[in-house]
């Protein structure tokens, strides 16, 4: 018996260094060092405890607050329009249909490839002056839009491609809806009610604890996007696209002043942490878990 813990405790012994190294570690770090003023460009020196004072900053900095701003209208713009785009494709694809599997991972690709710093600067490119979509635009007599220039545009690029990795997303769907009773639909069928109301009826409701998933991951990962504002606008122009983890980003290696880059890491965290909280408080008015709302069974 002792000998099989010492073999499992070996198996998971590099999960375990990994995540102590990279998970825990810099998660402690980060935290001590968001009271201090530890400036990068000097390693060897000691950081300075300076208590609240890097929050205190953060209150009267207009940059966190435009920051702020922008991250919170990216989220609230791309969470909803992502899941209904997401809900929409698998209803589609959970169709009995001739060589859906192909269809099925045709969909799922973007999300294998959308984070990646290729597909950013692909991106990039496509919404350039000359690129693809402007070409597109003056086929059909349209004039070209400066997409990545105009401040006005430069935040819906970032938008449409957290859009284009819908796919995870879709899996998840997909795989609730395979979940729902089909003799369901053939009573409501034979009741004579039409697909529409079929759909906001049965479908929908027994879809919410998945759509809750759903909810919540795309969150978290919305307030974490990074890639594609960095290499798409450099979080212009005049910081139209500039999201917090650009801002973290900077601080920390551009000015070097990791005690307010962590400072602002911690607020990040819990803006998240606050956001996660509502979501679950909520469930208990939306979600349906077979019973009663927000109660599993």
């Amino acid at each position: 018996m002792y000998e099989n813990r010492i073999t499992g405790l070996l198996y998971i012994a590099p999960f375990l260094l990994g995540l102590v190294m990279f998970t825990l570690f810099p998660f402690v770090s980060s935290l001590l060092l968001s009271f201090t003023d530890y400036q990068l460009q000097d390693p060897v020196s000691a950081a300075h405890a300076i208590g609240l004072e890097n929050y205190r900053q953060m209150v009267g900095d207009r940059t966190f607050r435009h920051a702020l701003g922008v991250t919170l209208l990216y989220v609230f713009a791309t969470v909803p329009l992502k899941l209904a785009f997401a809900l929409f494709i698998a209803f589609v694809l959970n169709f009995k249909l001739r060589a859906i599997g192909l269809f099925r991972t045709a969909y799922y690709i973007p999300s294998i490839l959308g984070g990646s710093v290729a597909i950013a600067v692909l991106w990039r490119y496509v919404f350039a002056g000359d690129g693809l979509i402007n070409q597109a635009l003056g086929a059909a007599g349209i004039s070209a839009v400066n997409w990545l220039g105009d401040p006005a545009y430069a935040l819906t690029t970032i938008v449409l491609l957290r859009l284009w990795q819908f796919g995870s997303a879709m899996v998840v769907f997909l795989a609730g809806l395979q979940t729902i009773p089909t003799d369901l639909y053939e009573a409501a069928t034979v009741d004579g009610a039409g697909k529409a109301r079929i759909f906001f009826t049965i479908t929908l409701p027994l879809l919410t604890p998945v759509i809750f998933f759903n909810f919540v991951m795309q969150i978290v990962q919305a307030f974490q996007e990074f890639n594609g504002p960095y290499i798409i606008t450099g979080g212009g122009p005049l910081k139209s696209t500039y999201l917090l983890p650009l801002m973290i980003y900077d601080e920390a290696f551009k000015y070097f002043n990791v005690g307010y880059a962590s400072a602002l890491s911690w607020t990040l965290f819990l803006i998240v942490a606050l956001f996660t909280a509502l979501a679950f408080g909520s469930q208990r008015y939306w979600v349906f878990y077979g019973g009663e709302r927000g109660e599993r069974t």
